[in-house]
């Protein structure tokens, strides 16, 4: 019987020491990386670093030029709450984007469900009477059946997202076209008969900084949101299919299911876009909002989201919507021509993307 125990005792006991010792090289190693290293690895954990870092010094370079170098009142209670009201319905849109690209998606058909649905929205209550309490509802369920469209098409016709959007924001934007007649949703009217519409444009002052409802209800759908990727079962899901979705299917996560509810609850929240941008605007244009799919992809790729899936940070979506209105903001006060904002703007795109494999290859 000792005999027979003996081997695996001396097994036992090399196992427990080969472990010891490779926790002894691990902790060797931890201790022995480099301040970059570190750096990388405390990024990689917290995505929502990076573009709260970048909010910072974005704000600091423009306070210190307009302080000392090219003076202006970029640095006033005025000019930064007038930022966070400019970037409410973009903060909105890449709430959604963020949810599709999380997935390893991204949908170009966002900007246009916003406008339909506004659409929809006003000419229902000032051309046709329909009730704000009615009139809301259904263009939330047009914004979140346009979604589920996109989601239908990426499982079942196993068409990828870029060709898919691609195809449905053409088809939205001929069916906005021919729904408005290319006309507009004018504030007189929107005033005189759904003045409810601009609730979220209701503004209110605190000192010198104005503020709107829409803002608020940006951080709302941020905290909403953001509990749903981090609480739920359904927010696993989402995370597993975008970091790999072979994996997640193993796992039996419904992939299929999994993507539509994404694209519909994207559709969904463009739609609450649009009610926010009636009452930010005041009024309507079928035309309205053309580069809000860019400015979008651009919030949510500055804030921390990985374009290849798996990783999100729905704070950090938000805080890029604000970094590109204060990258505008700033250098349109310093008397930057135009082109060059948008230079500056693709920029910083590019380095958003370079730090995102940068931070990719530090898990490899």
């Amino acid at each position: 019987m000792s005999d027979n125990s003996a081997p695996t005792k001396t097994i036992s006991d090399f196992e427990a020491k080969l472990a010891e010792a490779d926790q002894t090289v691990a902790a060797f190693d931890h201790a022995h990386e480099s301040l970059l290293e570190k750096a990388r690895g405390f990024l990689r954990s917290n995505p929502t670093a990076i573009p709260a870092i970048i909010l910072i010094a974005s704000i600091f370079v423009f306070g210190f030029i307009a302080t000392f170098i090219v003076p202006n009142n970029f640095l006033t209670a005025s000019t930064l709450s007038l930022i966070l009201k400019q970037v409410t319905v973009v903060g909105i849109i890449a709430i959604a984007q963020t949810l599709v690209i999380l997935t390893a998606g991204i949908d170009l058909s966002v900007g246009i469900i916003l406008v339909l649905c506004a659409m929809i929205m006003g000419r229902l209550t000032t051309l046709h009477d329909v009730p704000v309490i009615l009139a809301v509802p259904i263009a939330l369920a047009f914004g979140t059946a346009m979604g589920a469209v996109n989601g239908l098409l990426v499982t079942k016709a196993r068409i990828p997202p870029l060709i898919v959007t691609l195809g449905t924001y053409y088809a939205f934007r001929a069916m906005n076209l021919w729904y408005t007649g290319s006309e507009s949703v004018r504030p007189a009217a929107l005033n005189e008969k759904a003045s409810g519409l601009l609730f979220f444009g209701k503004a209110f002052n605190i000192g010198t900084a104005t503020f709107i409802l829409g803002s608020f209800a940006l951080i709302l759908l941020a905290m909403i949101v953001w509990y749903m990727l981090n609480r739920t079962a359904w927010g696993r899901h989402v995370t597993a299919v975008g970091d790999d979705p072979d994996a997640a299917m193993l796992s039996g996560v419904q992939i299929d299911r999994t993507l539509i509810s994404v694209y519909a609850f994207a559709g969904l929240i463009c739609a609450f876009g649009a009610w926010v941008a009636l009452g930010r605007v005041g009024s309507m244009s079928p035309i309205a909002f053309e580069t809000v799919n860019l400015d979008s992809i651009t919030a949510v790729v500055i804030g921390g989201t990985s374009l290849f899936g798996g990783r999100a940070s729905i704070a950090g979506s938000v805080l890029g919507a604000m970094i590109v209105g204060v990258f505008f903001t700033g250098l349109a006060l310093v008397g930057v021509e135009s082109y060059w904002q948008w230079f500056a703007m693709g920029c910083l795109l590019i380095g958003a993307v370079a730090l995102d494999q940068w931070l990719r290859r530090a898990s490899q």
